[in-house]
C-alpha cells in the first residue's frame, strides 16, 4: 500500500541528490512501497516490523540470539509482513507507540543500537532528518552518538495519536512533547500544521519552519486532457469504451478518513439531480486489507442505485497509470475528514491541470489560496460538496481556468526541486547538537 509520506520523502531525497547532495535514506519497519524509483534501494531495513512487534510482546525475544533476530529480518518475511500491514489500526498500537517514543529506554532499544552501530560505519552526515515526529524517540541518541543536529518533519501525526485509546493517547502526547526537546528544528508542510503542532507540543515559533511539499513532475508533461466529455484511460468492460462524459475523480487511500463515502454520496446526489449528463466517478489510490470491507460497502451502495457501470475503482496503481487517471478527470475531490497537514493528492491533481473541490478545513484553504486551483465547500456536507462539484462541471471554462492556474503554480512552486531547495534554506541555520 502506498503511503503519501513515503512518496514525499522519496521525492525529497531524489531532488536533493539531483542538486548534488549525498543523501542516505534508511527505511524503517518495512521496505518502502513507492511508485517511483526507490531512493532507499540497497540500504538495510532497520527497526524491522516483525522484530519490533515481537520485542513489544515478548520479554524473552528482547534478549533472543542474534541469528534469530537476523532470520526474522529476511526480505521475504518483511514482504509477507508488508502485505498484512494494512490491517493495523492506531487504537491497537498504543503500547507500541509509547515504547517507540521512549527510545533508548523502550522495548526496542536493541533496534536503536543496531541502527546507530550501522550509521557509524557510514560517512558522517551534516544533518540527521527524521521523517516524522513518531520517530522522536531516536533523536537524543542519534544526535549524541553521531554528534550532528537533528531535524524532524511534521507530517500529520496528530490524527494517528488522537486515534490511540486512553490512557495511551495522553501519555504519548506528553512524551512526544518531552522528546521534542531532543530535536533542533521541526519542518511542517503547511502553516496550518505548523501552528497546530507548535501548540500541541509547546514549541516556540522559531523552532518550526514551513516547507511546502512538492512532487516529481515526471510524466506530467502535457496539458490536462480531461474535458466535460473526457474518457477514462482504462475501462472495466467493452460496454464502457463508448461512454464519454465528465469524470469526477478521487485519488488517495480508499478509506473513511479520507471521506470517500462522502464523495460517493455527492456523486449519487449529482446523478439524481440529472443536471450533469453522463457523469461518472473514478476512485483510485491505495487499498489495504483493513479498508476492503469499507470499499465493498460503497460498491454495494453504488450498485443499489443502479450506477455500477458508471463507477470504476483502481487500487495501488503505478505512477504512469496514476498520471493517466488524473489527467482523465474533469474535477477532483478528496473530502478528507481528518485534519490534513497538507494533502499531496491536491497538488498531484493540479499538476494534471484538474481543478479541485476541497473542504474548508485543515490545510486545504491554504493550498487553494496558494495555487488558485479550486474551490472550497462547507465540510461534513455531501450536499455542499455536490454543489461545489456541480458548479465547476456546469462551467467548464471556469474549471479549465482553475486547473490551468493550479497547474502553473505546482510547476513553478510545488515541484520536488523547489521543495528540496526550500528545505535546504530552512535548515541552513540549524543550531548545533541536541542537548544531552
Amino acid at each position: 500500500m502506498y503511503c503519501g509520506n513515503c512518496l514525499r520523502d522519496n521525492a525529497m531525497v531524489a531532488a536533493l541528490r539531483g542538486l548534488g547532495h549525498t543523501v542516505l535514506m534508511v527505511p524503517l519497519y518495512l521496505p518502502l512501497t513507492v511508485d517511483e524509483a526507490d531512493q532507499s534501494e540497497g540500504t538495510p531495513v532497520f527497526f524491522n516490523g516483525i522484530n519490533v512487534y515481537l520485542e513489544q510482546k515478548s520479554p524473552w525475544f528482547r534478549g533472543a540470539p542474534g541469528w534469530l533476530h537476523k532470520l526474522l529480518a529476511s526480505p521475504s518475511l518483511l514482504k509477507w509482513a508488508a502485505r498484512r500491514a494494512g490491517n493495523t489500526r492506531a487504537e491497537q498500537l498504543g503500547e507500541l507507540t509509547l515504547s517507540m517514543l521512549r527510545g533508548e529506554s523502550g522495548n526496542q532499544s536493541r533496534e536503536l543500537e543496531e541502527l546507530i552501530g550501522w550509521l557509524t560505519t557510514q560517512p558522517k552526515p551534516d544533518l540527521i532528518f527524521l521523517s516524522n515526529a513518531l520517530l522522536l524517540g531516536m533523536a537524543r541518541r542519534l544526535g549524541h552518538d553521531l554528534d550532528r543536529p537533528v531535524v524532524c518533519m511534521l507530517q500529520g501525526e496528530d490524527y494517528f495519536l488522537d486515534s490511540l485509546s486512553e490512557p495511551h493517547r495522553t501519555a504519548c502526547w506528553e512524551l512526544l512533547a518531552a522528546r521534542a526537546k531532543d530535536a533542533d528544528l521541526f519542518v511542517a508542510p503547511s502553516h496550518y500544521f505548523a501552528n497546530l503542532m507548535r501548540a500541541r507540543l509547546g514549541l516556540p515559533a522559531e523552532r518550526v519552519k514551513v516547507v511546502y511539499n512538492g512532487i516529481n513532475l515526471n510524466g506530467y508533461d502535457g496539458e490536462n486532457r480531461a474535458r466535460p466529455t473526457g474518457r477514462l484511460p482504462t475501462a472495466r468492460s467493452s460496454a464502457n469504451e463508448d461512454k464519454t462524459g465528465p469524470v469526477l475523480g478521487y485519488f488517495a487511500r480508499m478509506c473513511r478518513e479520507k471521506g470517500l463515502d462522502t464523495l460517493v454520496d455527492a456523486f449519487i446526489r449529482l446523478r439524481q439531480r440529472q443536471r450533469v449528463p453522463r457523469l461518472r466517478l473514478c476512485v483510485a489510490g491505495s487499498l489495504g486489507p483493513a479498508d476492503q470491507p469499507f470499499v465493498e460497502s460503497l460498491r454495494q451502495r453504488i450498485g443499489a442505485e443502479g450506477l455500477s457501470e458508471d463507477v470504476e475503482f483502481h487500487a495501488n496503481v503505478d505512477h504512469a497509470t496514476k498520471v493517466a487517471l488524473l489527467e482523465s478527470f474533469s474535477v477532483f475531490s478528496v473530502p478528507a475528514r481528518s485534519g490534513e497537514a497538507f494533502g499531496l493528492y491536491v497538488i498531484e491533481a493540479l499538476a494534471a491541470g484538474v481543478p479541485v473541490v476541497q473542504p474548508r478545513t485543515a490545510a486545504f484553504p491554504e493550498l487553494v489560496e496558494l495555487t488558485g486551483g479550486g474551490v472550497l465547500y462547507a465540510p461534513d456536507s455531501s450536499a455542499a460538496l455536490a454543489d461545489g462539484i456541480e458548479t465547476l462541471l456546469l462551467d467548464p471554462a471556469r474549471a479549465r481556468g482553475l486547473g490551468a492556474m493550479g497547474r502553473r503554480t505546482v510547476f513553478e512552486q510545488l515541484n520536488s526541486q523547489a521543495m528540496a531547495r526550500n528545505f535546504l534554506e530552512a535548515v541552513k541555520a540549524v543550531p548545533g547538537r541536541p542537548k544531552k
